[in-house]
């Protein structure tokens, strides 16, 4: 009986997830049960840490069907989940056709992260006709509820007038609005509008925090803007993004 955990310990999300961080595998025990027992947060929980072998030998496929099964449970983030793999290939053949119904059910019950991606499919086209204006419209109704990603790609659109009014002062309200919420690329977009103006220093500030965030990919395309930029501080930096995608990809 050691590992198990009380009913209202198990529907808590925040308590399971803290589990996990502190004890893993114990966790994901408790986390399996809940999920046997029927309840859909840890079904939900259950697919994630097997798509991602935390606390339980990685299984994608498995991942997949406690998703599908969090799905018919009602879960909103499961059912985005289930996209992530229809359109990554993770546990099935790769469908972005598919991926993007399962996302924009996601979206049109509301959820952020559905309403994100499902915008991402609809600005390049993929598993959909490629339609601007409604991924702009996704993205706001994503970061209107505060999903930072989000907000980045409607401040681009904002800034460029893309599909949209050109509006950079409302662009760059929401750079600096996922900037704080801890986007690595709305960190880099809202220091990119600073050094513009000429405010080095909190550019540079920015900068930093997107370098220890960001991915590999981020890095490398980071690099090359940071190698072309005015103000030698900034150019400097060029060189701790080319590092840090040196340690992430050795």
């Amino acid at each position: 009986m050691g590992f198990l955990l009380r009913r209202e310990e198990v529907l808590n999300v925040e308590q399971l997830q803290s589990m996990l961080d502190d004890s893993p595998v114990r966790a994901a025990q408790a986390i399996l049960m809940a999920a046997k027992a029927g309840m859909v947060d840890a079904q939900a929980l259950l697919g994630q840490i097997l798509l991602d072998g935390r606390g339980i030998q990685r299984d994608e496929a498995l991942a997949l069907r406690w998703f599908q099964i969090a799905v018919q449970g009602g879960h909103l983030m499961a059912r985005n989940m289930l996209g992530r793999c229809r359109e990554h290939g993770w546990g099935c053949v790769a469908d972005e056709a598919a991926a993007a119904r399962e996302y924009r059910m996601a979206a049109e019950a509301g959820l952020d992260w559905g309403q994100y991606n499902y915008a991402n499919l609809l600005a390049t086209g993929r598993g959909v006709v490629e339609d601007q204006a409604h991924a702009l419209r996704c993205y706001r109704q994503a970061a209107e509820q505060g999903h930072a990603k989000s907000m980045n790609l409607l401040g681009r659109y904002l800034e460029e007038g893309r599909y949209c009014p050109k509006d950079p002062d409302a662009a760059v309200a929401w750079y600096r609005r996922s900037a704080e919420a801890g986007d690595f690329r709305g960190q880099f977009s809202y220091a990119a509008v600073l050094a513009d103006s000429g405010q080095i220093e909190a550019a540079l500030a920015w900068l930093r925090k997107a370098l220890a965030g960001g991915n590999l990919k981020f890095l490398r395309v980071a690099h090359k803007a940071l190698a072309a930029a005015n103000d030698p501080q900034i150019r400097a930096m060029a060189e701790a993004y080319q590092q840090r995608a040196a340690q992430l990809n050795p």
